[in-house]
């Protein structure tokens, strides 16, 4: 590393010697990180990259001279050309640092990968997509041009390996740039020296790269071209970039203690908090990701204590594809596979979009003003609803080979167990615990308005009754005539004096059998108890 830092500062690169340096960790902490050599204070620049030592295709030789694709493969290409060229390349210090083997899924073999059944990772891995690109993006770039790439490095330097390779470099430590950053970088002077440090851009976070600079936030910028270590557009809003040092930092659920500052010149590590000595410095440069997603990008779990028991990653989230709920609902003559994915969940509630979504599967009424307004329905946890929810998450779980139960007592020997199966082992635990939760409070909704629907039908069978009555009592008195009359040998001129205290025992008598029902006094008359029956008097 020694080598690296001499290389790096002899390239304008300003390193705090006294107060950092990188060590090596075991992998399943990263391999490498940086830590703090004395108590350091919030607000300290620990180091500084110029702009100029940014490896990208606008910075690299190759692009002046071949014709690149943007985005994805063409920074894997400029990066492969450059380790090629040896020493003789100005990152040749950088490149030699940079992993070689990575703990990714996209290197497992079949057989560590059949651990992952169940999970979004397997899918996501775009194996294909990636030997796709390299066949139709960068193979006839190389062959184009002998004079640049030659031809006994192929089988070597160019090869699909070396393609995946740096990859997943690129996925696991890129960094972007947004196009109009970059083009105001090149036209704009360096900042005046009275500029603070509140006047400064923090660098932003994102999920398919190590790090946004001048982008919005993780959640904004997770698509597909981050989704495919090798997948592009050939429009893209901005540039993926190579940023020396400032890819060594490790994260952490929750424990970032620095962050990237950039000035048009420059970019700055500065401390967020005091960071005690001996402590590592932690910069969540790609947010607080779940397991399954740090795992496929970065090859690396989070493995904390929980707020309700055991170990795992607070951020864990389940994903709900839309066309499991098709298939609960049968209906998937008019949805594709792939056209909706149900945002993840790792709340307690139910996410609105799952609910709108469903009612919009069940109903073609719903479907049809979902087509003419342009939007989706309401998102009303209705019964029918929530047990097309209910299936869903069903089927989700029958997904994975193994119960959650199962993991749980594997777990306990989770130590004897491969990095690669402690892993797999951890993400799909996280996984099938939100489901569970979910399934848990969809059960819980659903006896909720079982409930409430039972009580609904005995209140309506008691107020029925009750008017069954009154319509025969009111019968029978028509039968007998107005006047006075005795009730089970009492005077109907006794029963009125006392018709307060009945109608008190009435209303009594009423709440403890019906529920209390309110009967509607809908005759001319007054109302007397006499047993269980109820008589209206003219």
């Amino acid at each position: 590393i020694q080598s690296f830092f001499s290389w790096f500062q002899s390239h304008n690169g300003y390193i705090d010697t006294a107060s950092m340096d990188v060590i090596q960790l075991p992998l399943s902490e990263g391999g490498r990180g940086a830590v703090a050599l004395r108590d350091i204070p919030e607000g300290h620049t620990v180091f500084s990259i110029p702009r100029s030592l940014v490896l990208s295709t606008r910075t690299s030789v190759l692009p002046s001279r071949v014709r690149l694709h943007e985005g994805w493969s063409g920074l894997i290409l400029c990066m492969m050309w450059e380790a090629a060229q040896g020493s003789a390349s100005k990152w040749s210090a950088y490149l030699d640092i940079l992993p070689s083997t990575f703990d990714t899924p996209m290197f497992w073999n079949d057989v560590d990968l059949a651990e992952l059944q169940g999970t979004s990772v397997v899918e996501k891995l775009g194996r294909d997509q990636a030997e796709k690109d390299y066949n139709e993006k960068v193979l006839p770039a190389v062959h184009s041009r002998p004079d640049l790439f030659v031809k006994e490095d192929i089988p070597t330097r160019y090869s699909l390996e070396t393609y995946h390779l740096m990859g997943s470099r690129i996925l696991s430590r890129s960094f972007t740039l947004e196009r109009e950053e970059v083009q105001e970088d090149e036209e704009e002077e360096k900042l005046p020296e009275e500029t603070s440090a509140d006047d400064i851009d923090v660098a932003n976070t994102s999920i398919g790269s190590a790090m946004d600079v001048d982008a919005p936030s993780a959640q904004e910028t997770h698509t597909e071209e981050h989704e495919n270590h090798a997948h592009e557009r050939e429009e893209v809003a901005a540039e993926v970039v190579m940023i020396p040092l400032a890819d060594i930092l490790n994260a952490r659920y929750e424990t970032e203690n620095v962050k990237l500052f950039y000035e048009p010149d420059c970019l700055k590590m500065v401390s967020t908090k005091p960071i005690k000595a001996g402590e590592q410095m932690y910069w969540n440069t790609y947010g607080d990701l779940p397991n399954a997603e740090l795992l496929r990008a970065y090859g690396h779990i989070d493995y904390l204590p929980l707020p309700n028991g055991g170990f795992g990653n607070p951020g864990d989230v389940a994903e709900l594809r839309a066309d499991l709920l098709v298939q609960c609902l049968r209906i998937d003559w008019w949805l594709r596979k792939e056209a909706m994915t149900l945002p993840s969940f790792s709340s307690v509630d139910i996410p609105p979009a799952l609910l709108a979504f469903t009612r919009l599967l069940r109903s073609d009424d719903e479907w049809d003003r979902a087509k003419s307004k342009g939007k989706l329905p309401k998102p009303k946890a209705d019964a029918d609803t929530l047990w097309i929810v209910q299936e869903a998450l069903k089927r989700r779980l029958a997904a994975y080979p193994t119960t959650l139960e199962e993991d749980t007592e594997l777990a306990k020997s989770i130590d004897a167990l491969s990095l690669n199966q402690r892993h797999a082992l951890v993400v799909r635990m996280g996984e099938k615990r939100v489901l569970e939760m979910f399934r848990a409070k969809t059960t819980e909704m659903l006896q909720s308005i079982e409930l409430a629907e039972k009580q609904e039908k005995e209140k309506e069978s008691a107020v029925a009754k009750a008017r069954e009555r009154q319509r025969k009592t009111a019968e029978r008195v028509g039968k007998r005539g107005r006047g006075p009359m005795s009730v089970c040998g009492t005077s109907t001129e006794k029963t009125h004096s006392g018709i307060d205290r009945v109608q008190q025992d009435y209303s009594a008598i009423v709440r403890d059998h019906y529920r209390e029902v309110i009967l509607q006094e809908d005759l001319v008359g007054h109302l007397v108890l006499c047993h269980d029956c109820f008589l209206f008097l003219g």
